[in-house]
């Protein structure tokens, strides 16, 4: 596994949802703990959830929470925590548009 920290992860999301002719905004609800770290915006109103962990580093309780109430909603969350994880992540956003 790789060994990659939150900020570079961030930066390279933001970078290749950009690239897609999207937005991976920085997503704050001083008033919701536990929300995830980033809402990406897809054109033709797709939109998903991110929580962004560097490697090694687990969801704590109230993000978990958060994610699946997120899911149970029907709304899209992924976790990045490796190089890995976002390729993924990207790949999945790909299909989805």
């Amino acid at each position: 596994m790789d060994n990659t920290s939150e900020k570079y992860l961030e930066k390279k999301l933001r970078d290749e949802v950009r690239k897609m002719g999207g937005m991976a905004i920085k997503f704050t609800s001083p008033y919701f703990t536990g929300m995830p770290d980033r809402m990406v915006l897809m054109p033709g109103g797709k939109i998903w959830f991110v929580e962004v962990k560097s490697t090694g580093k687990k969801l704590k309780d109230i993000q978990m929470a958060q994610a699946n109430r997120l899911r149970d909603m029907g709304f899209e969350m992924g976790v990045i925590d490796s190089k890995t994880a976002l390729i993924n992540f990207i790949k999945e956003v790909q299909s989805d548009l």
